[in-house]
């Protein structure tokens, strides 16, 4: 499956009795923790003045995000990853671990902002942003997660996933004009038109340890991760009357050819507390990135390219339909999603040695999809305000798609094959109280499972369970 902030990708295995009271005794701490501060804290603490870091127009913001996690299922937590584990059950998810993951609730991230008045209401805005593993101190990087797993078997892999986070200075590196009358047009390096939907219409806003399309770009990328970002775009986004609002986007193929554009166009509205969003998206030779086989790796010489800088990469034509809204009636939010993909082979395919995000595309597939591959995204959840400073969140989301392998797999609906069809389902909840403005910690768990062609390939574990405490602090 693909992931993140990456990409994402079932009878439940019997998790032995120390291991249970382990995730659940994990949980429990977090939770009675937060309920002692709420019942504690018996009225809101007063409004702190403005002491935003702003000094002529230009503001300084972050986020530090870092906790504990146990999974039933998983891998050693990776340096570079996101999210620092993958989260949700994967094909290398054979042991029970426990450790410090970062980014658990949001995106560690130090960034500029910057708002200059021009003429009449128009003004020049900008905005540079770089994402960080805490625990680490690395810059967030999925690609290098993979790359540093090259040759290895699944049962000695650290978590490896690809992402559109790919250890650059900058995830976000934009400039352009606004105006609250004719709407904001930026270029460069910036979110998708789609990345914005999805983090909207999330019940968890994104968070990664408790959300599948939070962790997962699959979603928000439109089908490949690495488009939940497009570098060399510009975007537009407006909004007319308060009610209606218009967003477009175009990534430039810059020497490709009539390979690697992309474009993007969202229109919604909102009334009394309910707002939706239709996003259409169609991206041409979209990247799902992965480790080497030891096989691909001895071949490498022959390429002329360094294992510490390949990777193999599947190449397609994706287009997508995504419908999303959610419901607001004060201390109660309502959200729902789905979105359907379609995955084709490229028209136009990217080469051997294409440069992916800065590494090398040393083997590339451009036919793996002898018949479209459908895949459905769908989601639902609530968001629940117990009290000014307490939230609890429970959501679902799910994953299916069809058979598109020829041959003997042709419709099949086992694991026999990954073109099989297949489903995978998980279910989170989780609870988050604001200890102060910038200050916060949360607990809560999320369990995940693959069905039939979706579990090809896994062969220790097809569910996992990720009970997660930690502490978040914004500036």
């Amino acid at each position: 499956m693909k992931y993140a902030n990456t990409n994402a990708n079932t009878a439940a295995a019997t998790v032995r009795s120390g291991r249970n009271r382990g995730w659940a005794g994990l949980l429990l701490l977090g939770t009675l923790t937060l309920s002692g501060v709420a019942q504690a804290q018996k009225a809101a603490a007063p409004a702190p003045a403005d002491d935003t870091l702003t000094y002529r127009g230009i503001t300084l913001y972050g986020i530090v995000d870092i906790g504990l996690q146990y999974q039933t299922h998983g891998a050693p937590i990776s340096d570079f990853y996101p999210a620092g584990s993958a989260e949700i059950v994967q094909k290398n998810s054979n042991h029970s671990i426990f450790g410090v993951t970062p980014n658990n609730m949001a995106q560690s991230r130090v960034g500029l902002q910057g708002v200059e008045p021009l003429i009449g209401d128009w003004t020049a805005v900008f905005r540079l942003e770089t994402f960080f593993d805490p625990q680490s101190g690395q810059l967030s990087d999925g690609p290098r997660s993979l790359a540093v797993n090259n040759g290895r078997s699944l049962a000695t892999q650290t978590t490896n996933l690809d992402s559109s986070v790919a250890g650059e200075p900058f995830q976000q590196a934009y400039l352009g004009v606004s105006s609250k009358i004719y709407g904001t047009t930026t270029f460069g390096r910036q979110n998708t038109v789609l990345a914005d939907l999805i983090s909207k219409y999330d019940p968890n806003y994104g968070s990664q340890a408790f959300s599948v399309i939070g962790v997962s770009g699959t979603t928000a990328g439109g089908g490949d991760t690495q488009n939940r970002r497009f570098d060399n775009s510009v975007k537009y986004v407006a909004n007319f009357m308060g009610m209606v609002h218009f967003a477009a986007q175009y990534k430039f193929n810059q020497a490709y050819g009539g390979a690697n554009n992309a474009y993007q166009v969202d229109v919604g509205g909102e009334y009394a507390g309910l707002s939706v969003d239709a996003v259409y998206s169609e991206v041409h030779d979209a990247v799902s990135a992965a480790t080497l086989s030891a096989a691909q790796v001895a071949g490498l010489p022959a390429l002329g390219y360094s294992v510490q800088n390949s990777l193999s990469g599947t190449i397609s034509d994706n287009k997508s339909l995504t419908l999303a809204g959610l419901y607001n009636i004060g201390i109660w939010k309502f959200f729902a999603g789905a979105e359907y993909i379609q995955y084709s082979n490229p028209k136009n395919p990217l080469p051997v040695g294409y440069d992916d995000l800065g590494y090398k595309l040393a083997y590339v597939n451009v036919t793996a999809f002898p018949h479209p591959k459908q895949f459905q995204v769908f989601w639902a959840g609530v968001r629940y305000t117990v009290l000014p400073q307490l939230d609890l969140t429970a959501a679902y989301y799910g994953y299916h798609q069809n058979s598109y392998g020829t041959g003997a797999n042709a419709g099949c609906t086992s694991n026999v094959a990954g073109t099989c069809s297949g489903r995978f389902d998980a279910f989170s909840f989780n609870a988050d109280y604001r200890i102060t403005k910038r200050f916060d910690a949360y607990a809560g768990i999320m369990y995940s499972m693959v069905h039939d062609g979706l579990a090809n390939g896994y062969l220790y574990s097809t569910n996992d369970m990720n009970p997660t405490i930690g502490i978040r602090f914004k500036f």
